[in-house]
């Protein structure tokens, strides 16, 4: 079994950064990816970015390129996401995703493993 918890959420003003966090444990834990989605209050859920475990390679939406980063610790099994020049329509709750097979990338459908999700809140 594999478990994600998510912390580092919150309420920040437009502009502002947040760093959230994303800590996998589990003895079967074997990662080869891991992503960020977001839901906003009646939405669907979007893909925000994904991280290869092993070399680093990361993946990231267009709407929070060159705002949002996304890296890992590999021996702290942790995935972190900073978000910076945050904007209202940043706001959603956060969720992070792993998946153990070779496929990675925006489609959510390829991870297996969801944490409870953070809520964040950009307020204008």
């Amino acid at each position: 079994q594999v478990q994600l918890v998510e912390s580092g959420g919150g309420l920040v003003q437009a502009g502002g950064s947040l760093r959230l966090s994303c800590a996998a444990s589990g003895r079967t834990f074997t990662s080869n990816a891991m992503g960020w989605f977001r839901q906003a209050p009646g939405k669907e859920r979007d893909f925000v970015a994904a991280i290869h475990w092993s070399t680093g390679t990361t993946w990231a939406a267009d709407s929070v390129k060159g705002r949002f980063a996304i890296s890992r610790d590999l021996a702290k099994k942790t995935m972190y996401l900073q978000m910076n020049s945050l904007k209202p329509e940043d706001t959603a709750v956060y969720y992070c995703a792993s998946t153990p097979s070779r496929s990675w990338g925006p489609n959510q459908e390829l991870y297996d493993y969801w944490g409870q999700g953070t809520q964040v809140t950009v307020s204008s």
